[in-house]
């Protein structure tokens, strides 16, 4: 891909700092697949693009070489690194650790009134898919609907570790979602209603059982993806 045909305009969240702007951006091109695995990152291009000075960039390329989602090279070049199958595997079980035990706390307490937000989240995802099919938002959606469960179990700072150690996870999933067209998607209503479902019963081992059958989904899939896109694995 040449960044120089990609001119890019950040979201403006004051919120956060311009090298942490530039941060999520990039995170958030290279798991859309935009910037696909070996892509070049020119550090001049990107600043144009974004058109930021060089030291916030290098400090949101830092943050991304920590999360392994780029390889910098010193005094060479900069690039998207190749999907990681081992950080895969395990982002795979940081995440069902953790998650697991969250659905365990909400279905314990189903009255709570956090789980509002996962519900209606979880209708805003059925209702963009079916009116628009954009694997964007869908994957946005499905991100809030985690976010969601841990905000409803207390423990939102959590997802700050989720999104550092699990951005080889997150790329599997979105190629995943996009190679299977439209099955993925329906899977993955279907999942969140069932985990949903059990967390209102009051059912803690349905809820984990839910969420485990969930998050073992794109996994199951990897030799697949594999075959389809070798070029993007190491």
């Amino acid at each position: 891909m040449d960044l120089r045909q990609t001119e890019t305009t950040l979201p403006v969240d004051r919120r956060l700092s311009l090298p942490q702007q530039v941060y999520a951006d990039i995170r958030r091109r290279i798991v859309a697949l935009e910037l696909l695995p070996n892509t070049p990152l020119s550090r001049a291009e990107l600043s144009a693009n974004y058109q930021i000075s060089q030291t916030p960039l290098r400090e949101a390329l830092q943050r991304l070489s920590e999360e392994g989602l780029v390889a910098t090279y010193p005094q060479s070049r900069t690039e998207v690194r190749r999907i990681d199958v081992a950080e895969i595997f395990e982002a795979q079980f940081l995440r069902t650790a953790i998650e697991v035990e969250v659905v365990a706390r909400l279905a314990a307490d189903p009255r709570n009134p956090g789980l509002s937000a996962v519900e209606e989240t979880h209708d805003q995802m059925v209702r963009s898919w079916a009116r628009e099919q954009s694997f964007e938002t869908f994957s946005q959606l499905d991100k809030q609907f985690h976010r969601d469960l841990y905000a409803a179990a207390g423990l939102s700072n959590i997802t700050l570790l989720i999104d550092a150690r699990c951005g080889q996870l997150d790329r599997i999933r979105r190629l995943h979602l996009q190679w299977s067209n439209d099955r993925k998607p329906d899977k993955v209503v279907k999942d969140h209603q069932a985990i949903v479902d059990a967390i209102r019963r009051g059912d803690v081992e349905g809820a984990q059982r839910a969420m485990r059958a969930h998050l073992a989904g794109t996994v199951g899939h990897l030799d697949d993806l594999r075959a389809h896109f070798p070029d993007y694995f190491c």
